[in-house]
């Protein structure tokens, strides 16, 4: 089986961070906050319910390893030909589908790109989705840059 790119693993982690680690905390965990598109999320970037308990830098790894393995399935699932991309290419798109999900990538013009091997188009389609509770993110600009740079660059 196909491992997780680091990059994307990166980009993850850079655009996630590990969030709302209060300095009162003395055991320094991570609490459940919503992000700006309006989800309860906790560590970096894991769905969760508002009640959800603080966890440890180790467990946000282990949550962020076990969903970024996810978004690999599904990504392979609705995109098979970055099996045999670049491993830049892939991640992107990992990233991409960590990010929004896999019904977003399933159902997009950016999988249909992907599945093309239209890496301009692909990366104009990256660029639509820079959208959070309706409106435009400086942080989702940002994070479709760099996966348009990673993608560019496979």
């Amino acid at each position: 089986m196909i491992e997780v790119p680091s990059a994307a693993v990166g980009l993850a982690k850079r655009f996630e961070g590990l969030h709302r680690v209060p300095k009162s905390d003395p055991m320094r965990r991570a609490h459940p906050y919503v992000c700006p598109a309006g989800y309860w999320t906790i560590g970096y970037g894991h769905l969760c319910k508002p009640d959800h308990p603080p966890i440890t830098e180790d467990e946000g790894e282990a949550y962020l390893a076990q969903d970024l393995r996810n978004a690999l399935v599904a990504t392979l699932r609705y995109c098979p030909v970055l099996a045999t991309e670049p491993e830049n290419r892939l991640a992107a798109v990992v990233d991409f589908t960590f990010n929004l999900g896999a019904g977003r990538l399933r159902t997009s013009t950016l999988r249909r790109r992907v599945n093309q091997r239209d890496w301009p188009s692909a990366a104009k389609e990256l660029r639509r989705w820079i959208f959070g509770g309706g409106r435009v993110l400086p942080g989702l600009v940002a994070r479709r840059d760099a996966e348009i740079l990673l993608m560019a660059s496979g």
